[in-house]
């Protein structure tokens, strides 16, 4: 199928990509951010549990502007990011990158001591090589810590292929000497996650001239956005609701 830029599915709401907290004013951007936008906050969560302690080289597999890298020890780790040649085309720029083709990753065999990969392997055809690519760079025992999304609009088009369940996460990661496939959020998480993302295109409509009442509609609305982002924050929190139904999913994998 062939996407036009007037085709019904096109991409009409992309939130700007993820900025590394490296300036004052990009730190304001990011933990402001991670108030409402909660596929952020679930990933950065589940990272501050595995990033500070790395040691050794670490490859950021399609790393974007590295927008976790602040958590990675300066000296214990030796962070690498690893993009596509295209990376440019959807609005990254990270001049310390290291450019690939997509599958077929640069480095030795056995040769790196952790991998990253942050909602990624959904835009990527053939999922399984590139998962196997990683299997290959990883010293034996090397942590592979990727995410994915579970609940997410179509985005990125024509470039988003696939949502995976746990249970085929588990069998592309069958090759790793253990894997555990756990939950980022529960069903009241997406729920309030739908709901910020319905607020934020009031402020966009398609049609200027709608702006107006729109705006009309997203002041009326205002309170009920603000229940959404405190049961957002209780469910991540606190558990509340179905894991079934999550934002996403993070795989703990070991080589």
């Amino acid at each position: 199928m062939t996407v036009r830029a007037d085709d019904k599915t096109a991409e009409r709401f992309q939130p700007a990509a993820h900025v590394a907290p490296d300036t004052f004013a990009n730190k304001l951007l990011f933990n402001g951010r991670m108030l409402a936008d909660f596929q952020l906050k679930t990933i950065h969560r589940h990272l501050k549990r595995f990033l500070p302690g790395v040691t050794g080289t670490i490859v950021d597999v399609g790393a974007g502007q590295s927008p976790f890298k602040h958590l990675l020890h300066k000296k214990a780790a030796r962070y690498v990011a690893l993009d596509i040649y295209t990376a440019d085309d959807f609005g990254y720029r990270n001049p310390d990158v290291v450019q690939f083709d997509g599958q077929s990753i640069p480095f030795d065999a056995n040769s790196v001591d952790a991998v990253l990969c942050t909602e990624v392997l959904e835009h990527v055809e053939n999922a399984q090589a590139l998962v196997n690519e990683m299997h290959r760079i990883a010293k034996p025992g090397a942590p592979v810590v990727i995410t994915v999304p579970w609940s997410a609009r179509y985005h990125y088009i024509p470039h988003d292929y696939h949502r995976f369940t746990p249970s085929r996460l588990a069998n592309m990661f069958a090759g790793f000497s253990s894997v555990r496939v756990q939950p980022r959020g529960t069903d009241l998480t997406a729920i309030a996650s739908k709901m910020i993302v319905a607020y934020l295109r009031l402020l966009k409509p398609r049609y200027r001239f709608l702006l107006p009442l729109t705006l009309l509609f997203a002041l009326a609305f205002a309170p009920m956005l603000a229940v959404a982002v405190l049961v957002g924050h209780a469910s991540v929190h606190l558990g509340i609701g179905s894991p079934d139904d999550p934002l996403g999913y993070t795989v703990w994998a070991k080589k």
